[in-house]
């Protein structure tokens, strides 16, 4: 039996995705402000693991109670062609960038001390000025962001947030049959994303993830993260479209033709 209905979800959407946030933005500070190792003791594969294993996380702490959307992108989809209701839509988005608002908080608290020496850097969110294009050590970073347009970012979260709700289909699909083991396909889903496609634009693939963060980044000191119209356009219009297409593709080349 279903308890709580509506508010029992909204918390567990809060609840996954500050996990999610902490454990992700978690690496992001940890590779950006090198703690334990020098420079080359990390890499873009560490981020790309980090945030991996915090959707695994987040996905199997809280999948029971809201189904762990922790992604508006994700609410989107499933509400357009999946038959989640709208009427919860607009809460579970609220939700979500509640939780990317205080896993943010966490990654200030726990990494406060470098954070304020390295000048409050942006580990928040995704595009220019982000550790993706470089790294608070000293070093030059990979220059992600900073060499494509923003054209280019756009177009990548569109792709790697459909890569995304394939990877999401398929676990959940009743005849996939991936049981226990879904958080972790989709956390290696999100991986493979990261690996792939990751370089334009960060990936961020999911709309709280970067804006979340990124207010409260505005709010402890970061600078320039509303600059221009990147903020809006990648990692938040990119992602709500991905998705949608994602759903769409999944169930015209998948889904129409499953045995019965």
């Amino acid at each position: 039996m279903k308890k709580n209905g509506l508010s029992g979800e909204f918390i567990g959407e809060v609840f996954g995705t500050f996990i999610l946030i902490l454990l992700g933005d978690g690496v992001v500070a940890n590779v950006g402000l090198a703690p334990r190792l020098a420079a080359p003791g990390y890499n873009w594969n560490t981020i790309t693991l980090g945030w991996a294993f915090a959707v695994v996380i987040a996905v199997y702490v809280t999948a029971g109670v809201s189904g762990a959307h922790i992604n508006p992108a994700v609410t989107l989809a499933l509400a357009v062609k999946k038959g989640f209701s709208w009427a919860k839509v607009i809460p579970y988005w609220i939700a979500q960038m509640i939780g990317a608002f205080l896993g943010a908080l966490g990654v200030y608290l726990c990494y406060l001390d470098g954070l304020v020496q390295a000048g409050m850097p942006n580990v928040w969110c995704t595009g220019p000025g982000s550790v993706f294009g470089s790294a608070f050590w000293g070093g030059a970073g990979g220059s992600a962001v900073g060499s494509y347009s923003l054209l280019t970012a756009f177009i990548c979260e569109i792709f790697g947030t459909a890569v995304l709700l394939w990877g999401v289909l398929a676990v959940t699909d009743e005849k996939g049959g991936a049981g226990k083991l879904g958080p972790l396909l989709v956390g290696l889903t999100v991986l493979a994303v990261g690996l792939s496609l990751g370089g334009p634009s960060g990936y961020a693939i999911n709309p709280a993830r970067d804006l979340g963060p990124r207010i409260f980044g505005v709010l402890v000191g970061t600078t320039g993260l509303f600059s221009g119209l990147y903020w809006l356009v990648a990692p938040i219009i990119g992602p709500l479209v991905g998705g949608v297409i994602g759903v769409f593709t999944y169930d015209f080349f998948v889904t129409a033709n499953l045995p019965d």
